[in-house]
């Protein structure tokens, strides 16, 4: 997540927050909102973030939300899926 942060900063001044923005929205959506997203794997669920190729995979445990990877849609999608 960092490093795309800061890839997008050295494209264009401010771009780099503005991805972390809307990073720290879609945590905030999915804790407000934990069952709104579709789940791909089990019991993991992924919650795009707007304006940038990039998703939230998360799932919910008995007392907290559990972010497991910041995915970028058109890199290797599914090179998370051996992790569980």
């Amino acid at each position: 997540m960092l490093n795309a942060a800061s890839f997008y900063e050295l494209q264009s001044p401010g771009l780099g927050y503005d991805f972390l923005d809307k990073i720290d929205s879609a945590v905030c959506d999915i804790g407000a909102h934990t069952d709104r997203w579709p789940v791909v794997l089990y019991d993991i669920r992924r919650r795009l973030v707007h304006r940038f190729p990039y998703a939230l995979l998360y799932r919910v445990d008995a007392e907290e939300v559990v972010i497991l990877a910041t995915m970028h849609l058109h890199k290797h999608p599914d090179y998370w899926t051996n992790r569980f």
